[in-house]
């Protein structure tokens, strides 16, 4: 299965904090793990085409989405393409501030708002979907001792599949792991990721991002035809 994983890589270039943390940048460490189960690539928004040319996403199984600062930066016939593949079956997975990315804003149809606070809290993800493939291998909640707060109300659709609920130490609660289906295509979002925490090396973490990529494959069936049908039957002159 070939996955691409997109990374702004903004913050690597300009905050040595984000650089400490990921001196490969983001996509690097999130390709790392990756890359022991599938054929992984990375691009990048200053690369020709943002890394996704025509070529690049006909060959792309599931792309992994991270974003955050330059989201206005990511030229609208790039996400068009990507939204017609993820409705030909293409497999998305977006983390952390990609919520507010063209690409899954349009694919919501929402604003996809939410509150935030970075205040060095604990995160406890509860798992509430405990036999979907997505938490496979995972306990009861994955604890993170450092993380961004992202409180409800989360402004997207009604998930299809909610399969994490996320606890701050402050007293939010937010929807941190939800799945859809756009078209043909999978689609699971997931929380946890803020460039200045390590979050991308916990085990857990990196398990249900690996569950998340095999569910999100695309399925070997094609786009079903729209538009003007000729009759199946022989239709007799009334």
């Amino acid at each position: 299965m070939n996955v691409v994983v997109w990374n702004e890589n903004r913050h690597e270039q300009t905050n040595p904090k984000v650089r400490e943390v990921y001196p490969e940048g983001i996509h690097g460490a999130i390709a790392g793990f990756l890359e022991q189960e599938f054929d992984v690539k990375t691009a990048t928004l200053d690369e020709p085409e943002h890394g996704l040319t025509d070529e690049v996403l006909q060959e792309t199984d599931v792309l992994v989405w991270w974003g955050h600062k330059a989201h206005d930066e990511v030229k609208d016939e790039i996400v068009e393409k990507v939204h017609k593949r993820v409705l030909e079956g293409m497999g998305l997975v977006v983390l952390h501030s990609g919520h507010f990315s063209k690409i899954f804003k349009k694919l919501m149809g929402t604003t996809c708002d939410l509150k935030w606070r970075e205040a060095d809290e604990k995160e406890r993800l509860w798992v509430v979907a405990p036999s979907h493939p997505i938490t496979d291998g995972i306990g009861e909640y994955i604890e993170l001792e450092k993380e961004e707060m992202y409180g409800e109300h989360f402004d997207i659709p009604a998930p299809d599949e909610l399969i994490f609920t996320s606890w701050f130490e402050g007293g939010e609660v937010f929807r941190s792991g939800c799945t859809y289906q756009r078209g043909n295509g999978r689609i699971f979002y997931f929380r946890p990721g803020h460039e200045t925490y390590p979050t991308y090396y916990h085990p857990d973490i990196q398990r249900v991002i690996e569950n998340g990529v095999n569910w999100v494959k695309p399925v070997d069936r094609k786009r079903p035809v729209y538009g003007n049908a000729k009759p199946i039957e022989t239709i007799q002159p009334k």
